[in-house]
């Protein structure tokens, strides 16, 4: 008898050139075996890194029809788990939410999985005025799994974290918050080693680290691949500990692979094998 397949209603941005959002996350997804139904948010030429993007910021009640369409056909109870990443305004947010509701009406046990996209370090809060209140209050109570980096985690917290101790405690209060597991990415703190960075996965069985070597540069797209390929890696292991440790190897093969290329964008083709079989393991080792 076949297996079933893991199947993810991803929504999110989408761009022609280069890979954000569910440009992203689609490909690795289905490289690892996962059926993707990607609803698209935005559809712009580019990121909005570049000077200039072209194309239309889709209306909330436009994402909602083709939410309602993909139920039209039955499917949704053979829906694991909603994606989510950059939501551009409170009505998508609000669409987002109805989505999650209607996918769990459908299966009850189908998990929500929220990249509270706010900012990062260095670029500041780079969303509307009001979406870091709605992640907060709103959308991250809904999720039972959240990919915050670390600006985004102090920012959804209210709390610092320079030390190991301080993101295990933010990562704690991002869970009091509502979600069970907490993957905290691009993690710098005063214990590690220089030229490393490292993901904190917390939960309500423990805490896990995986540091991996620090790469000479920043890739716009690494926090949608990260968030999809935990998400995916969760929902056929139920291991936080494993998901981690083998989405840092994932992300870190496809970024490396990035860099040797001299390519701005995420080299998803070129990297395909290191999606579906990391050339190196890294360990994810438990701090409680």
């Amino acid at each position: 008898m076949m297996a079933a397949v893991t199947t993810i209603l991803s929504i999110q941005s989408s761009v022609a050139y280069g890979h954000v959002g569910n440009s992203a996350a689609t490909f690795p997804l289905m490289r690892m075996g996962v059926e993707v139904w990607p609803v698209l948010t935005v559809h712009f030429s580019n990121h909005t890194g570049y000077p200039g993007w072209r194309g239309p910021l889709l209306r909330a009640e436009d994402v909602a029809e083709v939410i309602r369409g993909i139920d039209e056909r039955g499917v949704l109870d053979r829906c694991d788990a909603v994606l989510s990443g950059y939501q551009g305004g409170a009505d998508v947010g609000a669409v987002i939410l109805d989505a999650v509701d209607l996918v769990r009406s459908r299966n009850p046990a189908a998990l929500y999985c929220c990249d509270p996209v706010l900012g990062d370090v260095g670029r500041g809060v780079y969303v509307r005025d009001g979406i870091p209140e709605l992640m907060r209050d709103r959308v991250v109570p809904a999720a039972q799994l959240i990919t915050p980096n670390q600006f985004e985690l102090e920012l959804l917290t209210g709390l610092g974290t320079s030390t190991l101790p301080e993101v295990l405690a933010a990562a704690a209060a991002a869970r009091a918050l509502g979600p069970d597991i907490v993957l905290v990415t691009s993690v710098v703190h005063t214990e590690a080693a220089p030229g490393t960075i490292a993901m904190v996965a917390v939960s309500g069985e423990g805490a896990w680290q995986v540091t991996t070597p620090l790469l000479p540069r920043t890739f716009t797209g690494a926090g949608d691949l990260t968030a999809a390929t935990f998400l995916a890696s969760y929902l056929r292991t139920r291991d936080v500990a494993a998901s981690v440790a083998r989405t840092a190897a994932v992300v870190h093969g496809v970024l490396d692979v990035t860099v040797r290329s001299g390519q701005a964008e995420l080299q998803l083709v070129a990297g395909q094998d290191e999606i579906a079989a990391p050339s190196r393991t890294f360990e994810a080792t438990r701090l409680r």
